[in-house]
């Protein structure tokens, strides 16, 4: 919609050409704007900011004035700068409500993959896709707030059969009760009728804790369920203090990891097939496998070779499944036997649930003759990013290779620790430093918009959940975790998706090391996530590390309004020069867009972007 200024300024111009009008309003607007600065009272140093602290009040008519001429300007400035071609996108169609670029079956099974592998991540395949804006499916409702909305979602928001619900087997798929308009899910304040709270406490006694309030005793904080049903475990994992991180294959419909994502709850599509998932060696405390419908001793022993590879030293592998032996003698043998040539200690079996433990000897291995050999020529800067499943196991000769059981329950990193990693103590404490700062800069400046549908109880400074509208959180550069780190600093009541970009220098193991979630990702392909996930997105130099690469910037803004959800937010922070380009692009794409100017002295600015519920 065209602003009132700018209606005035077409007016004016009468019939001339459209180049004519567009430098005429050019000149115009930038003599107004230059004017207003030169009798501004104001420290901002450039009209193409707002400054984040609050002035008196008499100059509210006049700072109002100046923005809409900024505005105005830059809505000019951006037919300059080549991005009107955005204009030119549209609505995505009803197709695209769950699409998922990468992950086009129909157009893999054209090029020939099969096996499973159709169901892979490709994104040659989806490569040259025509672009669109995604739109929320036609019954679309904002998700309740947490943790209400933990427990009770939409039903038009993901994309489930009836059939699919009733036909759900697994026994965190069970915890589910479908009425009119709302999927419910049962929780530890409710009825757990089908025991995933003593599953839990089983788990823990099978592993010698007293009960699963101990787990972060026995050094397990960071969990990945594979296979997680619809995140009722995970659920009350997180309930005590567990990060656990949903990870499934992508399915057309009936999705785990979409319903889990609605339900607030950490989650990314991920497959054990035939490639490395895209987490560094020595990630995870604790895998777990629920009738996740993984043949594990398939594909001789490859996939188990992964999950030793992502497992901490004395980390757990807890397999739930109906189809395995109740006998231990006679338990599905390809399994046991190729748990002992990876060095897996069998820990305990009860009932249909079966738990090894990884070595915490890396020497085992090497002795035994019938045992996996280590990988050779092992660098900790090799990102394992999508790459062919191995045969050797990974992290052995690892610097970070430390039994679970030694560290503290605590979640902060050591200095010892970070002299391991090779990272500056100054530059990591740096990070979290300013993460805090700018999280409470810009905390300030969205809480009255967040909310502000939600009155504020007396003496709150900030609204507890339930009244918290930002739940799921991605940092796209997330370096040391650091805004993760603040989020828990300050309180609020959100995960974080720590994304580490490729070709950057691999982080991932101290974000892991913290009990954080996080993953590696090439900003340059599209997210592995359903549309429509995301209550926030942040990132810190990002853009600039896009232009590096010589990846496009538009391509990477109009994925993240893909994975946006409605009245979702975005905070992004670089040069003036990225951030100019991605606030032409963000308004072409009809959000709502300011620049901030972080009066500091630097020539940073911040963005920060709400994507509308309804766009026409």
């Amino acid at each position: 919609m065209r602003r009132p200024l700018i209606r005035k300024l077409s007016l004016v111009f009468g019939p001339r050409s459209r180049l004519q009008r567009i430098w005429l309003s050019l000149c115009l607007v930038s003599v107004f704007v230059f004017v207003l600065i030169v009798l501004s009272s104001s420290p901002s140093r450039s009209f193409d900011s707002v400054t984040l602290t609050v002035k008196p009040d008499i100059h509210v008519n006049y700072r109002r004035l100046k923005e809409q001429a900024v505005n105005d300007y830059f809505d000019l400035t951006s037919l300059s700068l080549g991005v009107s071609e955005l204009k030119e996108l549209k609505l995505c169609g009803k197709e695209r409500d769950h699409y998922v670029p990468c992950y086009n079956v129909s157009g893999n099974l054209l090029k020939g993959f099969r096996n499973g592998e159709e169901f892979d991540r490709h994104c040659e395949v989806s490569k040259g896709e025509p672009y669109c804006l995604v739109r929320p499916p036609k019954d679309y409702k904002t998700p309740l707030s947490w943790p209400v909305g933990r427990d009770v979602i939409w039903n038009e928001n993901v994309k489930i059969t009836k059939e699919q619900f009733l036909s759900s087997g697994s026994m965190t798929k069970r915890l589910m009760l479908m009425e009119e308009n709302q999927i419910s899910f049962q929780s530890d304040d409710g009825l757990m009728f089908d025991g995933v709270k003593d599953y839990s406490h089983q788990v823990a006694e099978m592993i010698g804790l007293g009960s699963d309030a101990e787990f972060h005793e026995a050094g397990v904080r960071i969990v990945l369920d594979v296979g997680c049903g619809f995140g009722s475990f995970g659920a009350h994992l997180l309930s005590v203090k567990l990060m656990t991180v949903c990870m499934a294959a992508y399915e057309l419909s009936g999705s785990q990891v979409q319903i889990s994502l609605e339900r607030g709850l950490p989650a990314i599509i991920g497959n054990f097939n035939y490639k490395q998932l895209p987490f560094p060696s020595l990630s995870y405390d604790m895998v777990h496998c629920a009738e996740c419908g993984i043949l594990w001793d398939d594909k001789d022993g490859l996939l188990l070779i992964e999950v030793d590879r992502i497992l901490k030293p004395g980390g757990y592998f807890v397999l739930h499944g109906s189809s395995l032996s109740t006998k231990k003698g006679s338990m599905a043998n390809p399994i046991e036997e190729f748990a002992q040539k990876i060095c897996w200690n069998f820990i305990a079996q009860q009932e249909e649930t079966f738990i090894w433990q990884k070595t915490v000897d890396p020497q085992r291995c090497l002795s035994s003759v019938q045992a996996i050999p280590p990988c050779t020529e092992e660098r900790e800067d090799i990102q394992s990013y999508y790459q062919p499943l191995a045969s050797c196991l990974g992290g052995t000769t690892s610097k970070r290779w430390a039994p679970i059981q030694n560290r503290s329950s605590s979640s902060q990193i050591t200095p010892a620790e970070l002299e391991i990693y090779g990272i500056q103590r100054d530059e990591f404490y740096e990070d979290f430093e300013s993460s805090l700062s700018a999280l409470r800069n810009y905390w300030s400046l969205l809480t009255p918009l967040i909310f502000s549908d939600h009155p504020k109880r007396p003496g709150d400074e900030d609204p507890l959940p339930p009244y918290n509208m930002i739940r799921n959180v991605m940092d796209m550069n997330a370096r040391y975790g650091g805004l993760n780190a603040a989020f828990l600093e300050e309180g609020k009541a959100v995960w974080v998706m720590n994304v580490v970009p490729i070709r950057a220098r691999n982080r991932l193991p101290v974000i892991f090391d913290q009990g954080f979630a996080g993953v590696l990702h090439n900003w340059c392909e599209p997210f592995p996530t359903y549309p429509l996930t995301y209550d926030m997105l942040h990132a810190n130099g990002l853009l600039s590390y896009l232009i590096s690469e010589q990846c496009s910037i538009r391509n990477l803004l109009l994925e993240m309004d893909r994975i946006l959800r409605p009245e979702g937010w975005v905070v992004l922070s670089d040069d003036v020069g990225p951030i100019e380009k991605a606030r032409s692009i963000a308004t072409q794409i009809r959000w709502e867009a300011r620049v901030i100017d972080l009066e500091n002295g630097s020539d940073q600015r911040i963005l920060v972007c709400q994507k509308p519920f309804v766009r026409k």
